[in-house]
């Protein structure tokens, strides 16, 4: 629900002075304890939060490993290898940067399959899952680009290996890839671009989206776990005029609650930076530990978990040009949701059965295709089908499989919809159906 506009005067001369010329607290007070949000909110609504912390988290990480951070061949990872051995409390900084990352998508993971669950972005909600999928995509690039930083032999090849998907561009792949790189190969001027565009472009991008993103949020107002927007008190009643039967301040009610979320949040966090910051290879690549080497190839180039869906569907498909496309459209495709989505009904608990049933298999064909780009099926195939199976085969059957499931439920979710096939529950009126 849009929020009107307040003033408030301050008491203080100086405040009031301040707020007549600068209104920061009516700004606030409009956006806090005047933003009135449904009051059935529940788990799943920990995650946005979260991921606004998480962002601080690695703007201000990022500031103090900068200072120490050298861009070069020769320089960038003798410098990390300064900041964890020598800087005071740099290993700490380093790890709470990189643990960062994984949990930041962690959270926007569940952020956007919330979204998914509850209709989020169904109308009047369009734009805002379009400015979340933005951020999802900077995010993508600025996290890319991080891992390049350390110079760690995967970060080499890593950038070696992504940079040339954009060889596959007809006509113009070469001049392409040379230029992002600045060389023939990833190498001084291409750490030095990575370091620029990490530390200022794409933070600034990110923190405009975001902005963005919840004014268009606070226009609208939130969704909620029933799909029903909230109702304004009629005359009269305990509520007034102009506030919502069905809604909450959302200052002090959800910043309390999200304090709790964050705390439980911290506690996870904390375990992991001071008990297993790698998580066994999983957070940060063992083979990064050794130095960039231009003629030392890894055994097996493996991107960070939060890449390996998208990168299993590059390869699935075994010419370069589909697979990179293939990548993209599987991007593009949840950019589409809000229009390949005809229902009426917002909330998976009012929604068809072959609703449920279609968010199921997506949400399990994005783990298992995970799995696929980890490289962890390879591992347990010959525990499966004994040490004689052609594991590439096997692999490259259950990857494929999982393709098609994942791009299925698009095309059903357009099908399903769109001719009438789905029956769905009666929806209440009202968040809560008493004054």
């Amino acid at each position: 629900m849009a929020t009107a506009p307040v003033r408030i005067q301050p008491k203080n001369r100086v405040l009031a002075w301040i707020e007549e010329r600068l209104p920061i607290l009516s700004f606030l007070s409009t956006h806090t304890s005047e933003y009135y949000a449904p009051k059935n909110f529940n788990l799943w609504y920990y995650f946005g939060s979260l991921a606004m912390l998480v962002l601080v988290n690695q703007i201000v990480t990022g500031i103090f490993l900068t200072m120490f951070y050298k861009p070069g061949a020769d320089t960038a990872f003798a410098s990390v290898e300064y900041i964890m051995r020598d800087v005071d409390w740099g290993w700490l900084i380093r790890y709470m940067h990189e643990v960062g990352a994984s949990m930041f998508f962690i959270v926007v993971y569940l952020h956007m399959f919330r979204g998914l669950m509850y209709g989020s972005y169904k109308k009047p909600r369009e734009l805002i899952w379009i400015l979340g999928m933005l951020i999802f995509l900077a995010l993508m690039a600025e996290a890319f680009m991080g891992y390049v930083l350390p110079w760690g032999n995967m970060s080499f090849w890593g950038a070696k290996v992504i940079i040339s998907l954009f060889g596959a561009v007809p006509w113009i792949g070469d001049a392409l890839v040379q230029w992002i790189m600045g060389d023939y190969n990833p190498a001084d001027a291409t750490l030095n671009r990575f370091f620029s565009l990490h530390v200022i472009a794409l933070p600034l991008v990110l923190l405009l989206l975001v902005v963005l993103h919840l004014a268009a949020l606070h226009e609208v107002g939130s969704n909620n776990p029933d799909g029903v927007e909230i109702k304004k008190g009629p005359k009269g009643s305990r509520f007034g005029a102009d506030k919502p039967a069905d809604g909450i301040p959302f200052h002090p009610y959800y910043t309390v609650k999200d304090l709790f979320g964050v705390g439980f949040f911290l506690v996870i966090c904390a375990f992991i930076i001071f008990f297993q910051p790698t998580l066994g290879g999983w957070f940060l690549e063992h083979d990064n530990f050794i130095p960039a080497n231009s003629l030392v190839t890894p055994a097996e180039i493996k991107p960070v978990w939060y890449f390996t869906p998208f990168y299993a569907m590059l390869r699935m498909i075994p010419a370069k040009l589909p697979g990179v496309i293939i990548m993209f459209v599987g991007i593009a495709a949840l950019f589409l949701v809000p229009w390949l989505d005809r229902g009426h009904v917002k909330s998976v608990r009012y929604r068809g059965l072959g609703y449920k049933i279609g968010l199921g298999l997506f949400a399990a064909s994005f783990v298992m295709l995970g799995a696929v780009g980890a490289g962890l099926t390879s591992e347990y195939i010959p525990a499966w089908f004994g040490p004689t199976a052609d594991v590439t085969t096997i692999e490259n059957a259950f990857g494929r499989f999982w393709l098609i499931v994942y791009f299925a439920c698009f095309v059903g979710l357009w099908a399903y919809t769109y001719f009438g096939w789905e029956k769905t529950k009666p929806v209440p009126e009202r968040v809560t159906t008493h004054d």
